[in-house]
């Protein structure tokens, strides 16, 4: 039997640096997708949405620090709350976390159908210098749905560095959950990533933007096989995808459009593919 997960991608827009209005609007777009879409499992917001946060509408002092909240804490209470209302899983992006000694990071979240915080991930890379937030210290997770597969999560730039989307592949990653809030020329870049980290895990990639004031949008999903689900425009859209995480089991065990078996050559990898790490991890002792 198939493993399915239907999952909906709801590329949105914030209410300009005003979270209490973004999180009304986000309550309203979780009761209308339970209701127009029912057989959707996941729902998936953008990054920072829940925070309001608009690149290029004039950051407002101190803005993400007032924003800021601890995890768990009150905010992911009220996420939970709405997850548990509608009954489904739902990733609500990331938002600002007020984490030790003041720093704040810029972390993802998931909540179960019951409510409880499923996962929490602090961006490993922050898109510096225009993102100030600190970077995260732990690898970017992944979870269990139950009777249908592992997932993952990384945010937004984290998509142009290969170790993360191939540390959730050595995990189980069947399925890579990406939020993102790009309105930079270089989404056009970001649509070749997905499909690449895709076809270099052989794992599904659903990477869903925001449509802020200016640019965003483009919302992409890709197979195993890299081949495109969907590409949204930039406007406002909600976009239901079925995905068969046996699909994913089938391509690595009998490789890409048959041939190249990816994922169990790189597990059998000899040392020497792996030297040029070495540098990069002696400096970090």
């Amino acid at each position: 039997m198939s493993r399915l997960l239907t999952v909906l991608g709801a590329q949105v827009r914030p209410v300009t640096f005003d979270p209490e209005a973004t999180f009304a609007k986000f309550e309203r777009e979780v009761r209308l997708a339970r209701t127009a879409f029912r057989d959707a499992g996941m729902l998936l917001f953008p990054e920072l949405y829940l925070t309001g946060d608009d690149p290029f509408a004039g950051e407002p002092s101190g803005f993400m620090a007032r924003v800021a909240e601890p995890v768990p804490g009150p905010l992911t209470e009220r996420i939970g709350k709405v997850a548990a209302r509608a009954r489904r899983w739902i990733c609500p992006g990331s938002i600002f976390e007020r984490g030790r000694g003041g720093r704040i990071y810029n972390t993802a979240l998931v909540f179960d159908p019951k409510g409880a915080l499923v996962t929490s991930y602090r961006k490993l890379f922050p898109w510096q210098p225009h993102e100030t937030a600190t970077p995260g210290d732990r690898p970017a997770p992944v979870f269990d749905i139950p009777r249908v597969g592992r997932l993952g999560v990384m945010i937004c730039y984290d998509g142009w560095f290969p170790e993360v989307a191939r540390g959730l592949a050595l995990k189980g990653a069947e399925l890579i959950l990406h939020p993102t809030l790009t309105t930079t020329p270089d989404r056009e870049q970001e649509l070749v990533l997905a499909r690449a980290n895709a076809i270099a895990n052989q794992c599904y990639v659903l990477n869903v933007n925001a449509v802020p004031s200016f640019g965003g949008g483009r919302s992409i999903g890709a197979d195993p096989e890299g081949r495109v689900l969907f590409e949204l425009g930039q406007t406002e859209e909600f976009v239901l995808e079925t995905v068969d995480l046996d699909r994913v089991t089938h391509v690595r065990e009998h490789g890409t459009r048959g041939v190249s078996r990816v994922l169990q050559h790189i597990e059998a990898a000899p040392k020497a593919a792996l030297e040029p790490y070495r540098r990069l991890l002696g400096r970090r002792r």
